[in-house]
């Protein structure tokens, strides 16, 4: 019955993107069934088939093993600091943010990821009819965040209508950075992140060129010299410790607000009406939880979880979240968890309109007209992802 819950939710989830359709007539259906299907393959091969599971597990493994590396500096930066039975949120998770954001640019610097990215983008490029700097950009934000992945196409942003510039700033919204993946698995199950990661930037894809359709476009070349800014590997290192730290800081502080304000308001909604905000979310999330395909007897609890992802951030959410785990079915974990990992959420409009502000003024006011329909459309990428997890699950 869950199966076809689920079936139901993503036929509901693409017919809301395409009644918000601002070009009916000109939606790439052609490009959406190879994406979707795309999907579909990957999802059945990671959690179906024997090799797909055996590398989920490799790379869980190997990400993991990495991340232990990362634990050497920072137990010689904090040593004593925090006892062997207990863990420090800000010294066990954020200060990660460093290790993996200097791993990802020096992998930048020496052209690795670069030309992944570029060839893996052309590949569903050609494959999908779509643009080329569309199927980058969307390559590009399964590593890197949302201003970072935006500069890599700064010098198409001129060019770009607004369709497109929809689609390019929705790919950034609903996709996570690859320097915060190992904070994400210390919380929630590590083949989750994983797969989310990669089916973020097929929904994105998917939502975002339904809702704003664009035709294909002249040849446009990706200039490599744009990811990278760096002159050396030691300042790919310096830069990209740097840039992690200051990640690292950034998600402390936003935590101690969203946490302190979530309790606040808890409170205040506890005392006047006897009900607290995130048992409110419940009930209103709690539709798009079953028709995720979530238990019934579950759907509260994954609805006050999603809701306060959409209104706060995924880690406040997965902080309250990694709680509840131990008492949740598989299946819930699996959907909840996958939802979870993306920049969708309330703050991100401004992030990405700011980058934006920072590039070309001209299109930062553009992105800010469609801030509600972007992080709408980022949001049903996101159901899009966990729902079709949740039909394998």
């Amino acid at each position: 019955m869950s199966i076809i819950i689920g079936i139901l939710g993503i036929i509901l989830t693409l017919g809301l993107a395409y009644l918000l359709s601002n070009d009916k007539k000109g939606v790439n259906f052609r490009a959406i069934v190879i994406m979707f299907a795309l999907q579909v393959t990957i999802t059945i091969v990671m959690f179906k088939t024997v090799v797909g599971l055996k590398i989920v597990e490799v790379v869980s493994n190997f990400v993991t093993q990495v991340l232990t590396y990362g634990y050497e500096g920072i137990n010689f930066v904090t040593g004593g600091l925090v006892p062997a039975d207990t863990s420090v949120f800000f010294i066990n998770v954020l200060m990660l943010i460093i290790f993996t954001s200097t791993i990802l640019s020096i992998l930048t610097h020496i052209k690795i990821l670069p030309l992944a990215i570029k060839y893996i983008g052309g590949a569903i490029s050609k494959i999908t009819g779509l643009s080329k700097v569309v199927t980058f950009n969307s390559v590009n934000s399964i590593f890197f965040g949302q201003s970072e992945s935006l500069l890599a196409i700064k010098a198409h942003l001129d060019k770009m209508n607004d369709n497109k510039l929809f689609i390019v700033s929705t790919s950034a919204m609903a996709s996570v950075s690859a320097s915060i993946m190992g904070a994400y698995m210390s919380m929630i199950p590590a083949q989750f992140v994983l797969v989310a990661m990669i089916l973020n930037a097929f929904s994105a894809l998917i939502i975002a060129t339904i809702v704003a359709p664009i035709q294909s476009g002249e040849d446009e070349e990706i200039n490599l010299k744009e990811v990278s800014q760096s002159k050396s590997i030691f300042e790919a290192i310096s830069v990209g410790a740097i840039d992690g730290g200051r990640v690292a800081l950034i998600v402390a502080a936003m935590l101690v607000a969203y946490v302190g304000l979530m309790a606040l308001i808890n409170a205040a909604f506890s005392g006047l009406i006897g009900l607290s905000l995130t048992e409110i979310l419940g009930y209103v999330f709690a539709p798009i939880a079953f028709i995720m395909g979530i238990p019934y007897s579950e759907i509260l609890t994954a609805g006050s979880i999603m809701g306060i992802k959409l209104a706060t951030n995924e880690f406040v959410a997965m902080l309250e979240f990694q709680q509840l785990i131990p008492d949740l079915g598989e299946r819930t974990v699996g959907i909840v968890s996958t939802f979870l990992v993306s920049f969708a959420n309330f703050s991100s409009i401004g992030i990405i309109s700011g980058s934006i502000q920072a590039i070309n003024g001209e299109k930062a006011g553009v992105v800010a007209k469609f801030g509600l329909k972007m992080l709408l459309a980022a949001t049903l990428a996101s159901i899009l992802t966990a729902t079709t997890v949740g039909l394998f699950l």
